[in-house]
């Protein structure tokens, strides 16, 4: 067909501004081109920020941008569970989930705006560590023998903290009453932080709280270690025994922490961000840090914790539904 020298020169020109406008829409597909969202389901201060701002550090330069945390807190962890279940899977908004968001409060919660599995895709499991049951320093309570004691004694009498309903540290005291045939009162808090601070203070008896966060205060004499949640003694607490080796038969909590992206993040994105937080979880220095926060670093491949987080929602739902437990 041939064009006449004007059509020629529109045509030419009707390319050429074609390509420049989709020019930008190649350039949009390089990831990442701008910074990552690192959000966290629990207030600052706690085991899953504290996480999170390690691994930013890291994972921001390599993957060559920026990776900022942001707290967005409330309701067990549902709140930003919720909100990251519905972000763009863009591979821009990442989320920093739990035990408790991800496994426990499917059964808890009587509707959750989120599915813990279908709503995500899984990015790694951080790792594993035992909650430890700790009181003030000043209490008179030596022994979780002597606590049970008092408790039966006295039922209703003494009230135990958390980081807030449906948290691992909940369910580690409901657990504890449940086993135990206890009648103790649940205070929820919105965090580890104002939580053990109370406990500290006396306001509170006694609390459940991870390793990551309750080391600091047991290593400076704030608070006192009864037990461990887990079914052998912490690597970090070799003195400390634990809960079943103190009279609570039966008794085996481990609480976890992962990494999520929203379900329907393209496979390159969500393979890279899994290659590069692998790198980072497997790297000495943080293998190391995981350790003096009273964690075990997970070993296990994207796969296989999606077959764990399965295992665990069974395992819970049957813990939630013997032992009646609910959220107050």
């Amino acid at each position: 067909m041939n064009f006449s020298p004007i059509r020629r020169t529109l045509l030419a020109a009707t390319i050429g501004t074609a390509c420049v406008l989709a020019a930008p829409t190649f350039a949009q597909d390089k990831w990442p081109s701008k910074p990552i969202t690192y959000v966290v389901a629990f207030p600052a201060g706690g085991t899953t920020d504290v996480l999170a701002r390690l691994i930013a550090q890291k994972l921001g330069p390599a993957l060559g941008t920026t990776v900022i945390v942001e707290n967005r807190a409330g309701a067990g962890g549902n709140i930003g569970s919720d909100y990251v279940a519905k972000a763009a899977p863009d591979g821009y908004t990442i989320l920093g989930g739990t035990i408790s968001s991800h496994a426990i409060n499917v059964s808890l919660y009587p509707k959750l705006p989120y599915d813990p599995v279908k709503s995500f895709s899984p990015v790694a499991l951080i790792g594993t560590n035992a909650n430890v049951l700790v009181v003030g320093a000043s209490s008179p309570y030596k022994t979780v023998q002597e606590l049970t004691a008092a408790a039966k004694a006295k039922p209703g009498s003494i009230s135990f903290a958390s980081a807030g309903n449906g948290t691992s540290q909940h369910l580690s005291g409901e657990l504890y009453k449940s086993i135990a045939g206890l009648d103790m009162v649940h205070v929820p808090y919105k965090g580890s932080a104002p939580a053990i601070q109370d406990v500290i203070g006396g306001q509170v008896p006694m609390m459940f709280d991870t390793s990551v966060v309750a080391m600091p205060f047991i290593e400076s004499g704030k608070v006192r270690a009864l037990a461990v949640t887990s079914s052998k003694r912490a690597a970090t607490l070799p003195n400390v025994p634990t809960m079943a080796e103190s009279g609570v038969t039966g008794y085996d909590l481990q609480s976890w922490q992962a990494i999520f992206a929203p379900a329907g993040v393209p496979a390159p994105i969500l393979s890279r961000l899994q290659t590069e937080v692998g790198k980072i979880l497997k790297s000495p220095e943080i293998v190391e840090r995981l350790g003096k926060l009273g964690m075990e670093a997970s070993t296990m491949t994207p796969e296989q914790f999606a077959a764990f987080q399965v295992a665990e929602i069974a395992k819970w739902a049957k813990v939630i539904k013997a032992g009646n437990i609910k959220i107050d």
